[in-house]
């Protein structure tokens, strides 16, 4: 699941590390994709603090939503639809129409959420922004990251751009899927297969409005509750 996905199972908690705990894997690998943490199997690196431990906590939480999300029957099927529709107009591109049905599944779910008005992004950035830099930067060094200004200037940059906001615009949705296949390809997509694929993601985008909410409603009813 993507970052405003993530939120939504959080979205009742007003703790900063929490919340930022939440959406860390996916913050640390747009800052730097060589970086590869575990924090989950040491945490008795992470006893002596307890905003660690909620760092931590958060981590965990996001391990597990996408545990079920990947293994729902609603991930398996609209994957396999998408990729269905999409494969004729990507037999010449490197990029794996695998690979797109499953972005472009998740930024339509943090699409619906926003459109639908179900969690707004105001409230999100602001737990980010309220996090506590010395114990983050103290988790990203207790894995094995001796410099972190890397992902402390991408996560500023990721706070004041807001860029999350422009999810709201369905049309934005294959640029967006464009940004992600760009950290792989260096130019993933014609213009015409850009049309082309907005011509399915539009009208796939539209159909799902009335049954995105089940993969949320089925994940939250398995979800672990917090200690």
């Amino acid at each position: 699941m993507n970052f405003l996905s993530h939120y939504y199972f959080d979205r009742h908690i007003s703790d900063p590390e929490r919340i930022m705990g939440m959406v860390l894997p996916d913050l640390v690998k747009n800052a730097k994709k060589e970086w590869s943490l575990r924090p989950e199997k040491a945490p008795e690196r992470f006893e002596d603090n307890y905003r660690l431990q909620h760092l931590l906590a958060g981590w965990k939480r996001h391990l597990e939503v996408d545990k079920h999300f990947h293994s729902s029957d609603f991930f398996c099927r609209h994957t396999q639809n998408i990729r269905a529709q999409i494969s004729p107009f990507l037999v010449t591109s490197e990029v794996r129409p695998s690979f797109v049905a499953h972005i472009s599944l998740e930024l339509m779910l943090d699409s619906l959420l926003l459109t639908e008005d179900i969690i707004t992004t105001s409230r999100f950035y602001q737990f980010l922004a309220e996090t506590d830099r010395p114990a983050l930067n103290r988790f990203l060094q207790l894995n094995m990251i001796a410099d972190t200004e890397p992902f402390f200037r991408f996560l500023d940059e990721f706070i004041s751009s807001k860029y999350l906001n422009s999810y709201s615009e369905p049309g934005h949705i294959t640029y967006a899927v464009g940004r992600i296949c760009m950290r792989i390809w260096p130019d993933p997509f014609t213009e015409t297969q850009k049309l082309q694929l907005t011509a399915v993601l539009l009208p796939y985008l539209e159909k799902l409005t009335t049954e995105f909410m089940q993969i949320f409603d089925e994940i939250e009813k398995r979800l672990t509750p917090y200690t």
